[in-house]
């Protein structure tokens, strides 16, 4: 219906809140991180997972670091109650783990909940009542006088047969008012206050208040404000722990759940990479590592990211989006020439950058060092038609160990350029590796050298070479002296007139590797008299005075190919 009277959409009434405090807080600590994988996250996959892969879903959280886990709805399927059992009788439950159940407030499935939970040493049962009027009302056909005796009921019903169990002491129970975000909050806080006196007095990691954005209907900031308004007007907040749930209807579950952490909330579910009902949960991963950029210590243990993203993957048939914050696999990746080029150099100033701002990890496009979650610097960048210079040679240096001259970066893109915009797409370290070498070391082209060798100098006189000069129309022996073997060839060429006049501008050489068997790589540019184009070769030998020699005849071949 879309009328004046009746938008068809309109904005949440506001929670009247002065002087909010969350604004001028910070996160210093770390909440209680409790997931839901394997219930609300395993409940929306396509394909549940079946026993096993929770099994292994499991331990793979446990290992993460997660202290509190859902494992189930017990009540809702034999699998689900079989699957705590199995982790109750076999032992897989660690000693500082707490795993949870959920139930509706309805009393035949809190006690089969119960009843999957004997024996259990610690356990949260998690019971949940939709408290909106849009729930409460219209799905279920009660008024708030009745949703609040259904809440007050389920409770006393889970205390009852915690207690038939003889499970008093080591089951902790967590109460949820489902839409929390849309239920009006001054009958939330009376009816959260009424299920606590039910329950009666309790340490905080006994009584836990989860407050849902069951369904995001605001921004962020609302969340947060009513957080607050309810940390301030609940009257047993010293004997609990505030709770939060985001869901991620409107792309906002992470920012949502670091305000409602400003605003008092001390625990927070979701799931890993944020599986869940429609648009997911609360992404654990990326909040987590969101503090972890910011100093703050999670207890949540992310190092082997990649090995998370595989289990992950393999257990929900869902996979992990390539630009999925921390976990994708080009979030660490620049394909862009100018963002290539700052990581480069940050790169190679770290120590520097490190003084400068006062903490060890500040570089470029690179708010985390991938090597924390288990990501390799080698695979930072990638080229495509948009890289620059800076990331090729930056794959060239610290893949191969070739390091060219920074005048020569412009030549080295330029040619992997036009290669990338003919054939479009991505190349690999390889395959750059490959068209470098075609390009520039060793070119074969319309001259070529032979017959080399030197004429030791006398103290105080040139030294002098010989070699044979072709080019496509015939051969000669030339004979030239200069201060070293490649500038007696550079003046020999020049005075023979087999090849255009040039200037030797730059010269550089390295040695690949650092075995005794090492080649040598040497890389030059020239410039023609009447051109002021700079042209480069390179060239490869195991005698650093050849790969000198080999890289002038490249620098020549490519002058007279582009010419």
């Amino acid at each position: 219906m879309n009328s004046e009277k009746n938008p068809k959409y309109r904005s949440l009434e506001r929670v009247q809140l002065k002087d909010r405090q969350w604004p001028d807080r910070d996160i210093v600590k770390a909440p209680v991180w409790a997931s839901v994988d394997l219930r609300d996250g395993n409940q929306a996959l396509p394909i549940p997972m079946g026993p096993e892969r929770k099994l292994q879903y499991f331990r793979m959280l446990a290992g993460i670091g997660f202290k509190e886990i859902e494992v189930s709805f017990p009540s809702a399927s034999q699998d689900d109650f079989d699957f705590v059992r199995r982790l109750i009788e076999k032992g897989e439950i660690p000693d500082d783990v707490r795993i949870a159940v959920l139930t509706q407030a309805r009393k035949h499935l809190i006690d089969r909940t119960l009843e999957s939970l004997r024996g259990v040493r610690r356990a949260i049962v998690h019971c949940y009542v939709p408290t909106s009027d849009l729930h409460g009302r219209f799905v279920f056909g009660r008024d708030r006088k009745e949703v609040m005796e259904m809440a007050i009921e389920g409770t006393r019903w889970v205390k009852e047969a915690i207690a038939r169990e003889g499970l008093t002491e080591n089951i902790a129970y967590e109460f949820s008012p489902e839409e929390f975000t849309d239920t009006d909050i001054d009958f939330c806080l009376e009816l959260c206050a009424r299920v606590k006196e039910i329950w009666g007095p309790s340490r905080p990691e006994d009584f836990i208040l989860n407050l849902p954005a069951t369904v995001e209907r605001r921004p962020p900031h609302q969340y947060a404000d009513m957080i607050e308004y309810f940390c301030r007007n609940y009257p047993y907040l010293a004997e609990t722990t505030i709770s939060i749930h985001a869901h991620n209807d409107q792309g906002c579950a992470v920012a949502a759940s670091e305000l409602a952490l400003l605003a008092g909330a001390t625990r927070a579910e979701g799931t890993i990479f944020g599986h869940g009902e429609r648009t997911g949960n609360l992404d654990i991963a990326v909040l987590a590592l969101n503090l972890q950029s910011r100093g703050v210590e999670t207890g949540l243990d992310f190092s082997h990211l990649p090995d998370i993203v595989r289990v992950v993957e393999e257990n929900t048939g869902i996979e992990v989006h390539p630009r999925h914050p921390y976990a994708g696999q080009l979030v660490f990746t620049a394909f862009s020439g100018s963002h290539q080029d700052a990581i480069r150099k940050g790169m190679e100033q770290r120590e520097a950058i490190s003084e400068f701002f006062h903490q060890g990890w500040k570089i470029p496009y690179l708010h985390i060092d991938p090597a924390d979650v288990g990501r390799q610097y080698e695979k930072l960048i990638r080229i495509n038609s948009q890289s620059g210079k800076g990331g090729i040679v930056y794959i060239l240096e610290k893949e191969f160990g070739i390091h060219p001259p920074k005048a020569m970066h412009p030549s080295i893109g330029a040619e992997i350029q036009k290669v990338m915009d003919e054939q479009g797409g991505e190349i690999d370290s390889q395959e750059l590796h490959r068209l470098f070498r075609e390009r520039f070391v060793n070119v074969v082209g319309p001259f070529r050298m032979s017959d080399y060798s030197r004429i030791s100098a006398s103290r105080g006189e040139r030294l002098g070479v010989n070699f044979t000069w072709h080019t496509e129309e015939r051969s000669v022996e030339l004979y030239g002296q200069g201060n070293g073997p490649l500038s007696a060839v550079v003046n020999a060429l020049n005075q023979s007139g087999m090849v255009p006049k040039f200037t030797l501008v730059d010269f550089s050489e390295r040695t690949l590797g650092n075995s005794a068997h090492a080649k040598a790589m040497a890389f030059i540019g020239i410039r023609r008299d009447d051109d002021p184009r700079l042209f480069y070769g390179a060239g490869e030998h195991s005698n650093i005075d050849r790969a000198a020699l080999a890289a002038l005849v490249s620098a020549l071949n490519r002058m007279a190919r582009t010419r």
